[in-house]
C-alpha cells in the first residue's frame, strides 16, 4: 500500500506547481533597450541644425552691414558714414554733413550736394577774409584762384542740380571739383613763394576748406561705387 501511495504522489501533477514549473522554465524576454547610437544621432541633428542657423544669422548680419539699408532707424548716421569712409578725411566728412542733414533718409546724391554746399560756404569764408587783408600781389592771386575755385565748385551744384545723372556729368563734376582743389593749393604756394606774411594765417584758415573739397572731390570719384552700394542706379 505504501508503494502504491509512493505512485500516486508521483501521477497527479498539482497545477499550481506546473505553472511555477513553466514560468521558471521560460522566463518572460527582457524588453530590448533602445540602442545608444540612436540618441546620439538625435543629438547630432540637434546640434547641426543650431550650428546651421548660427551660421545663417551670421551671414544676413554682414550682407545687412555690406549693404546700407535707407529704411533702419540710423539710416542718416549709416549712410553719411559709408560714403565719408571713402575720403581722405572721413571725420571731417561725418562732422559737416551730419550737422547740415536734416532728411531721415538721405541717399547718396543728397549727401554729396550737402558736401558741396559745405565746400563752396567755407571757401566763400576764406574768399572774403583774404579779401579785408592788407593786399599784396601775392594775395590778391591767392583771392583771384579761390574766386576760380568757387566758380568750379558752384557749377558743380548746378549740375547736381539736374534731374539726369549719367557718367558723363560725374566726369565733368569730379574735374571741376579737382580744379577747384588746385586753385587753393596753387593759391597756398604763391603766398609762400611770395614770402607773403599771411601765408601762416590763410593756410590755417584753408585747412579745413581744403578738406571739405578733398572730401566732395573723393565721393564724386567713387560715386558709380557707392550708387552700387545702395542699390541705386544712374539715371
Amino acid at each position: 500500500m505504501e508503494s502504491i501511495n509512493i505512485f500516486k504522489g508521483y501521477g497527479k501533477v498539482n497545477p499550481d506547481q506546473l505553472e511555477d514549473q513553466t514560468q521558471t522554465s521560460n522566463p518572460k524576454s527582457p524588453k530590448p533597450q533602445k540602442p545608444l547610437f540612436s540618441i546620439l544621432t538625435i543629438s547630432a541633428l540637434i546640434c547641426l541644425t543650431l550650428v546651421i542657423g548660427l551660421l545663417l544669422a551670421a551671414l544676413i548680419h554682414v550682407s545687412n552691414s555690406e549693404s546700407p539699408s535707407l529704411s533702419s532707424s540710423n539710416s542718416a548716421e549709416s549712410a553719411i558714414k559709408t560714403i565719408c569712409n571713402v575720403t581722405r578725411y572721413p571725420n571731417s566728412c561725418f562732422t559737416s554733413i551730419s550737422s547740415l542733414n536734416t532728411s531721415p533718409k538721405p541717399d547718396p546724391e543728397t549727401i554729396f550736394k550737402l558736401s558741396l554746399e559745405i565746400s563752396v560756404a567755407e571757401l566763400s569764408n576764406i574768399s572774403s577774409l583774404l579779401n579785408t587783408m592788407n593786399s599784396d600781389p601775392a594775395t590778391r592771386d591767392c583771392v583771384d584762384q579761390l574766386e576760380d575755385a568757387l566758380s568750379r565748385l558752384n557749377d558743380s551744384v548746378s549740375a547736381m542740380g539736374q534731374k539726369a545723372l549719367t557718367v558723363a556729368k560725374l566726369n565733368d563734376i569730379q574735374t571741376w571739383i579737382s580744379s577747384a582743389v588746385t586753385d587753393q593749393e596753387t593759391c597756398l604756394d604763391g603766398l609762400e613763394e611770395m614770402g607773403s606774411t599771411a601765408v601762416d594765417k590763410v593756410k590755417s584758415k584753408m585747412k579745413r576748406s581744403m578738406e571739405y573739397t578733398s572730401n566732395s572731390l573723393a565721393i564724386v570719384a567713387n560715386f558709380k561705387a557707392i550708387l552700387d552700394k545702395f542699390h541705386i542706379p544712374l539715371h
